[in-house]
């Protein structure tokens, strides 16, 4: 580089370092893209700007990759190491590749040629500062471009967006492979700037959405749907009111659930939540976003499904989506939160308000179905949350599948887009909810959201630990359809609301799949396993040394025999979970001379359940299988497999568990193997399973985390041992009574233990499991074989305990 470009640069760099605080996406590009420092990287950017090349230079020297000012040199030539794709703004503003950059590629790739052993990444990155979509005019439909600006117009959009400013890597491109098998003329070098200019367009599409409605324009097209003026007219005849009237009772529907979303809100929003976080968390740690990112570049429309757990999840998903280079979604947010000034700045931020039930109005239902529809044809990602409401246990509810049939309804207007739906684990080390939550398990009145409730809970808040976003594997709604579903197609109506036989039991089956997706990509972290491990004990305490081994051997657990690809565990050390867990106050610690004793506080216990149950499907296989082994002199693998095997299916629809019962005995040898290698338990001369005494107090601890469970089970099992004609109400309403007396005489301190809605999933899955039979009675040798099963897993206390109540509810039962 000459003596005058490099002054030049260090010129230009000054205001650039005063005027630009970019952010990385995504935060480490060598480890999430596979990006090789030691290999030659070509830099590759959209078009000519000096702004954008300083700014990408800043961002490689803090990732610690080649700088893109340095020239590359090979056999005496040098050559730059940055292209610019377009040459940006003159006199003529169209889109085709300059010489420049075919040149520059076809000289790279001649590189390739003469020398078999190069191999240069070529990384697309894109700079962007603001992401503004615009509104919606004349050229509406004009398909997505980058927005080019001249060195006036890029000074003051550096100088006014300079802090909302993204680096965005995309995957690197091999120019070997390039070389290898598509040549190296200059037709081939061509071809890659013609395709980097449509990733770049589609780039900047992900980021920025397509351009906004005007409200009252995207009413007036819905109001001229043919589904809707068939509702209207329907409206207007049942009610006997006018055709005005009754449109405009749709439009006022309009305006209560409609988005009204604006990119400046959204920006003073980024700012006051960044400062927020930064105050409120340690820290935020999002998984596997780049599968997100590519579904968005590949055009798909996108339905965020996150787990529901607080109130924060609106705004966390959307500020993570945000700092992931994404578009942040409209979201589906209930009407309680349509209060002032909740409700406009939701409203504002892409919030669209959905009634709590449809029922009975069928102006509503249409109306609310055409607008989901008319956001997935213009090409919005969507957010809701198919569990209806916040979890109150801290495990996933039942799926309410309205809004997911909506959108398969949707699908089946005639739109072109592909629908991939993506699940979204969110989880937290501290929900400010939760002892609310405890409170309404307990039989307290859900309080209506207003804005004294939001300040007293913003009063209240302090150190909430981490934050957990984790985007689990993508369910393709078109893919599912065309596997199970192949003729689907023919449904396809523009004009009726399509609700064909399959769609129900297709609906379900994709939210019971949603479902156990989101539990794959549960995180596991300090404070859960913590409370895991203290809800073990009886006492809720342990020494410090008792704790720390339990909490490695959750540990090597979670990490040797992974609950699945997405699921992820904490890297931290024990020592170092502890500390951390420590500082969030929910623990009290006392000293004796021999040393420290952890101990969880009794009013602590109900409220830390919660943050045990977000991880409950992923330890609960090895704790049965230490409960099986601990209850028992010795066992073989096989009747361990068999006894588990009895109860999976009623684990798997509560917890929604992925485990098939063909990969069941191969993930239960593999923990099996896992416990042994721990010295957990040994494995005997002639093949039985033992406990290892040394390691008792561990193993015990383990096997607690399924007590709970299986007592539940077994509370239901013996009403209907004692009482086969039992009906389903009745048995759900006597479980839960036997279950709150179960628990006030052993001190289970678990609101779910005696949930209805628990008790509920139990009962169906008895009936499909083949327990209870097509007319309600239950099949007695079956539940006798269960029951004989479990009471060996009981201490002698509690089996007491519970059958002695259930045959004085047979004796109540038969003096009625």
């Amino acid at each position: 580089m000459s003596g005058w470009r490099k002054l030049y640069y260090k010129l230009l760099n000054i205001p650039i370092k005063m005027l630009v605080r970019s952010k990385c996406i995504p935060s480490d590009p060598i480890a999430e893209l596979g990006l090789d420092p030691t290999r030659p990287i070509l830099y590759v950017l959209p078009y000519n700007s000096k702004a954008d090349l300083l700014t990408l230079r800043g961002q490689c020297l803090a990732q610690e990759l080649p700088d893109p000012l340095d020239s590359f040199e090979m056999d005496g030539q040098l050559l730059p190491r940055y292209v610019f794709i377009h040459d940006g703004p003159r006199v003529f503003s169209y889109y085709a590749p300059k010489e420049e950059s075919v040149k520059l590629f076809h000289e790279y790739l001649d590189l390739h040629r003469s020398h078999p052993t190069l191999d240069i990444q070529m990384v697309p990155v894109s700079v962007m500062f603001g992401r503004s979509p615009g509104r919606e005019g004349h050229e509406s439909h004009e398909p997505a471009k980058l927005r080019l600006f001249n060195g006036i117009q890029k000074f003051f959009v550096v100088l006014w967006l300079g802090r909302d400013s993204f680096v965005r890597f995309s995957q690197t491109v091999s120019l070997r492979y390039m070389a290898d098998e598509h040549g190296t003329d200059k037709t081939i070098a061509q071809k890659l700037a013609r395709v980097a200019r449509m990733h770049f367009a589609r780039q900047r599409l992900a980021a920025t959405g397509p351009k906004l409605p005007v409200r009252q324009d995207l009413f007036n097209k819905l109001l001229t749907s043919k589904a809707i003026e068939k509702a209207v007219e329907e409206e207007a005849t049942s009610k006997k009111i006018s055709i005005t009237k009754a449109q405009q009772n749709a439009v006022d529907i309009m305006e209560e659930i409609a988005a009204n979303f604006t990119y400046e809100t959204l920006r003073v929003t980024d700012r006051v939540l960044s400062w927020t976080w930064n105050r409120l968390y340690q820290g935020i740690r999002v998984h596997n976003a780049e599968r997100v990112r590519q579904l968005a570049q590949d055009g798909h429309g996108i339905v965020y499904v996150p787990c529901h757990r607080s109130h924060m999840d609106y705004m966390l998903l959307s500020y993570v989506l945000y700092h992931q280079g994404l578009v942040p979604p409209h979201i589906a947010a209930g009407i309680n939160l349509n209060f002032w000034p909740a409700g406009p700045i939701f409203r504002r931020l892409g919030a669209f308000f959905i009634r709590r039930t449809f029922k009975g109005n069928k102006l509503y239902s249409t109306v609310f179905r055409e607008y989901l529809g008319e956001l997935f044809s213009r090409g919005y990602s969507v957010e809701y949350f198919v569990e209806g409401g916040r979890s109150r246990t801290g495990r996933l509810l039942e799926p309410k599948t309205g809004t997911l049939a909506m959108t398969i309804q949707a699908m089946l207007r005639g739109g072109n887009r592909p629908i991939t739906i993506v699940p979204v684990y969110i989880g937290y080390e501290h929900v400010m909810e939760v002892g609310t939550y405890a409170n309404e398990l307990r039989g307290a009145t859900k309080e209506k959201e207003n804005l004294w409730q939001v300040v007293r809970t913003m009063r209240r808040l302090r150190n909430l630990g981490m934050g957990y976003v984790n985007f689990g594997e993508p369910i393709p709604l078109m893919t599912h359809l065309n596997q199970n579903v192949p003729n689907w197609r023919d449904y396809i109506d523009p004009i009726e609301t399509p609700r064909p036989s399959w769609l129900t039991p297709t609906v379900n089956q994709i939210a019971n799949k949603l479902m156990i997706n989101i539990n794959k990509a549960a995180a596991a972290n300090a404070m859960n396993l913590c409370c895991t491990a203290l809800l073990a004990s009886r006492q809720r305490a342990l020494t410090r040394e008792q704790l720390l081994e339990q909490l490695d051997c959750y540990q090597q657990l979670l990490q040797n025999v992974p609950y699945a690809q997405d699921a992820t565990a904490p890297t931290d050390t024990p020592e170092e979970m502890l500390e951390h867990a420590l500082k969030m106050s929910k623990f009290e610690v006392e000293k004796d001379n021999a040393g420290e004793i952890i101990i969880l506080p009794r009013e602590q216990a109900v409220l830390m359940t919660y943050y045990r149950n977000n991880i409950h499907h992923m330890l609960v296989l090895p704790s049965l299988i230490a409960s099986i082994v601990m209850h028992h002199d010795g066992i073989s693998r096989q009747k361990v497999i068999d006894q588990v095997a009895l109860i999976y299916p009623l684990l798997r629809e509560e917890l929604f568990m992925h485990y098939t019962d063909d990969e069941l005995p191969q993930v239960l040898e593999t923990l099996t193997q896992e416990l042994e290698r721990q010295q957990l338990i040994r494995i005997q001369e002639n093949g039985l399973l033992v406990l290892n005494p040394p390691r008792i107090r561990t193993l015990q601890l383990l096997a607690a985390g399924v007590r709970e469970t299986l007592q539940r089970y077994t509370i239901t099992l013996s009403l209907l041992r004692t009482n086969p004609s039992i009906n389903r109400g009745m048995l759900e309403k006597e479980s839960r009574l036997l279950a709150q007396r179960l628990s006030v005489l052993h001190g289970i301190n678990a609101p779910e233990f005696f949930d209805k809605a628990v008790f509920s999933t139990l009962v169906a899955t008895l009936r499909s499991a083949g327990y209870i039979n097509d007319v309600g009675d239950a099949v007695p040798e079956n539940i006798q074989a269960m029951y004989d099963m479990l009471t060996k897993l009981m201490t002698p206390e509690v089996k007491l305990t519970i059958e002695s109540v259930s045959e004085l509810n047979v004796t109540a039962a038969a003096a009625e």
